[in-house]
């Protein structure tokens, strides 16, 4: 019976995956974020993202624009635009950090202390999905 509930949650999930329509990139990078963090694929803070574009192991790269530390800011864009890695920039740090799970959930599931966090590489997309087409299109007609 377990293997039965397991197939049950696991097609519950799919659904909710694919019923998130995308129509600007903020929701799709979200999107994209939830699957890729789901397979272990992502990096997050300074130190791991710095490694990982210099290793070339990042497929993308996502910065806030309201960084701390303009130097934060001007490492990264080196470090992606060096190794060929696109480079989107957000404009929160807060949506980031509540995208990644930083914050705690009130009862009424609304996130309260959000952790902001500035960069953040992904090295692996997981499966195919309908947002991750929309980034990948987005990043063409942009030349990231």
């Amino acid at each position: 019976m377990s293997d039965v509930e397991d197939n049950q949650q696991n097609e519950e999930v799919q659904q909710v995956i694919e019923e998130a329509k995308t129509d600007n990139i903020n929701d799709a990078i979200k999107s994209v974020i939830k699957v890729s963090q789901a397979v272990n694929g992502l990096v997050k803070g300074l130190n791991e993202v710095c490694k990982c574009l210099d290793r070339k192991e990042a497929v993308l790269c996502v910065l806030a624009d309201n960084c701390d530390d303009p130097k934060y800011k001007k490492l990264i864009t080196a470090l992606a635009k060096a190794n060929n890695i696109p480079l989107i920039e957000m404009e929160s740090r807060d949506d980031l950090g509540e995208w990644l799970g930083l914050c705690k959930y009130d009862a009424e599931g609304n996130a309260r202390k959000v952790r902001g966090a500035s960069s953040i590489a992904i090295k692996d997309y997981g499966e195919e999905t309908e947002a991750l087409s929309f980034v990948q299109n987005y990043i063409k007609e942009n030349n990231l």
